[in-house]
């Protein structure tokens, strides 16, 4: 027990006043004799006794009354260590996340869990709360209570640590003797492993609960096969948990019904089981697809967006001393518009026009040459230098040291094989399905020794680079033709050569991953002032873009941050269309448990967790029942006085 005013307790002492009093009073009783003394003797023994014990009780309940009326002006109180401190903050911390539309026994856990804090009374003046995807800081519970309602889902999820340092950034600073405590309401849809709780804060969890674990999403599409006249597109599907057998699946092209099918999930031997079905869509026209189920759990999954746009050509220019068939075979004319040139006769104003150039293994390379390659390097372009065995060193290094590759040394005639592939460099990323250890490597008969800190593409087998990048550009450190090499007739040389020209301008890939860091061309020339918008019906942003001489990169990350294709235009023109499509990692249903957290308090729901809270910040006043005990002693002292003889 604890006392509002404790100094008032220094009046007990005056409770000694009245027992000095009636231990040391100077009253006595005055003796008279009579003729029967017996009698009288034994009457007055029986006064002295009865009055004596009847000041006892007076004194007691007069001691009484008075405690009592002090410690009630004293005002004591009971009250937890959080109830006592004064200044309090608290952040709430609401996951939006998409996993929060499967339903519980109220509806969804989303709606549920902001419908139960709408209905609380919160009482903290430094209240602070946030989402996955924003925060307000220090706000008043009205207006706490008015924009609680509309937190809408969001494709981003934020991990225990995450929430626990965007919190302390809630937090005052400046005050570390007031109570820090985070309210965690979620679904704890996490693999990541709990954070440790600092001191200062106190974490209050609220893990809402769906009522089953089932799901079905649409995983990703991809394009597994193409000829002249079709597209195989391929459509991955998972399911998780009591799903029905048979799926419907649907392909549209802008809003029109292409195709519809089924897939059997009727094997569910495993937790979570995979299908994959094919779909066939013409080649060489645009189509604005769409793939979709219907999946009453997440709905998030259940649509997935991408764009096949009209074929662009990516424009290559061979510069060889005579012609090259090899190239001409690997980039047909389906994908490319390849062109030739011989170097003794330039022509220079092609080069802004290309994406892609090759030196093919010039011997000489004069200096309106080098100037001229790092200018459409400088400008985008994508350059391949492929040295001769009679090369000039000194020209071929004025143009290395342009771009950034390094400088040859001298040539050796030593015969190495081409052993080492860098299988996560992205021009073989997406080649192998797995790490080849049994492979006919191919091999040189010379190669220049060269010195770089720019990374190998290939190596030879004791580690020496035979294939460099920097940026956009790469170099070779040994010439190809056959009479020195057999990599033209190695399976290396059509990925090798085919994926620099496809770099060389990115064009916009089936669909894009919303929340990630996403790069494409669009082949377009821009005057200046001129810029590229991202687009549909109600959306419009311009993105962070570069121009170059005839194309335009653009950076994707935040935005758009809602599903779905959107136009590339320029002055209101559309010139291409981009897909973008939510992350799909939610739709795995796997949970962790916050009772695992420790030091944390874990809570069945809302309600019950502001009971608690509420109850912790309760004071217990006990004055009045004090003030009723002194009346009471009072009512018990006027019947002793009146009644006791």
């Amino acid at each position: 027990m604890q006392f509002k005013h404790p100094e008032l307790l220094y009046a007990l002492l005056l409770l000694l006043i009245p027992i000095f009093i009636h231990l040391f009073q100077l009253r006595k009783f005055q003796k008279v004799a009579f003729s029967n003394v017996a009698f009288l003797k034994k009457v007055s023994i029986e006064t002295r006794k009865s009055s004596q014990l009847k000041k006892w009780l007076t004194l007691l309940i007069r001691m009484l009354i008075f405690t009592c009326i002090i410690v009630a002006f004293a005002q004591p109180f009971s009250a937890s260590k959080s109830a006592l401190k004064t200044n309090k903050e608290t952040v709430i911390y609401i996951d939006n996340s998409f996993s929060m539309q499967l339903k519980g026994a109220e509806g969804a856990l989303l709606q549920r869990g902001l419908q139960q804090l709408y209905s609380q009374s919160i009482t903290s003046k430094n209240l602070s709360w946030l989402t996955n995807d924003f925060s307000k800081k220090k706000v008043s519970h009205q207006d706490f209570k008015s924009d609680i309602l509309s937190v809408n889902y969001s494709q981003k999820q934020l991990t225990p640590r995450e929430v626990l340092l965007k919190s302390n950034q809630l937090f005052s600073k400046n005050n570390p003797s007031s109570e820090k405590r985070l309210i965690f309401i979620s679904d704890f849809q996490t693999k990541e492993a709990f954070p440790e709780i600092p001191k200062d804060i106190i974490i209050d969890a609220v893990q809402l609960k769906h009522a089953e674990t089932s799901n079905i999403s649409i995983d990703t599409a991809y394009i597994s096969k193409k000829d002249i006249s079709s597209i195989k597109l391929t459509v991955q599907l998972s399911a998780q948990g009591n799903v029905p057998e048979t799926i419907p699946v649907s392909l549209y092209n802008k809003n029109k019904l292409i195709a519809k099918t089924a897939i059997d999930f009727t094997d569910k031997s495993d937790e979570i089981h995979s299908k994959s079905i094919v779909f066939e869509i013409k080649n060489n026209e645009e189509f604005k697809g769409r793939i979709e189920i219907n999946d009453p759990n997440l709905l998030f999954d259940n649509t997935l967006f991408f764009n096949i746009n009209s074929p662009k050509k990516i424009k290559v220019l061979s510069i060889n001393k005579g012609t090259s068939s090899f190239l001409s075979r690997i980039y047909n004319a389906i994908e490319f518009d390849f062109i030739q040139q011989n170097s003794e006769s330039l022509n220079y104003n092609d080069f802004s026009k290309q994406n892609f150039i090759i030196l093919n293994e010039l011997d000489n390379i004069p200096e309106s040459l080098v100037v001229a390659i790092k200018s459409f390097s400088d400008n985008g372009g994508t350059a391949l230098v492929i040295p001769s065995n009679n090369a000039s060193i000194e020209q071929y290094n004025s143009l290395l040291s342009k771009l950034q590759l390094g400088a040859f040394s001298i040539l050796n005639n030593q015969e190495k094989k081409i052993t080492q592939i860098v299988f996560n460099h992205p021009l073989f990323s997406d080649v192998f399905e797995k790490r080849v250890v049994n492979f006919q490597y191919p091999k040189v008969n010379s190669y220049y020794a060269i010195s770089t800190n720019q990374p190998a593409v290939l190596k030879f087998e004791d580690a020496q680079p035979f294939i460099i990048q920097n940026s956009n550009n790469f170099t070779f450190t040994a010439a190809i033709n056959t009479i020195n090499s057999n990599f033209q007739s190695s399976p290396l040389i059509v990925p090798t050569l085919y994926n620099m020209a496809k770099q060389s301008l990115p064009l916009p890939k089936l669909y894009y991953e919303i929340g990630k860091q996403n790069q494409y061309s669009i082949p377009v020339s821009l005057e200046q002032d001129e810029i590229l918008k991202i687009s549909d019906s109600s959306f419009s942003y311009i993105p962070l873009q570069q121009t170059k001489a005839n194309q335009v990169n653009i950076t994707t990350i935040d935005h758009p941050s809602e599903a779905g294709t959107f136009v590339i235009e320029k002055d209101k023109n559309p010139i291409e269309k981009v897909s973008y499509n939510y992350n799909r990692t939610e739709s795995l249903l796997t949970y962790s448990n916050p009772e695992n957290w420790k030091n944390a308090t874990v809570h069945t729901n809302v309600d019950e967790l502001f009971s608690s809270i509420a109850q912790d910040n309760s004071i217990h006043s006990y004055w009045k029942w004090f003030a009723i005990f002194a009346l009471l002693f009072l009512v018990l002292e006027m019947i002793i006085l009146k009644f006791y003889k």
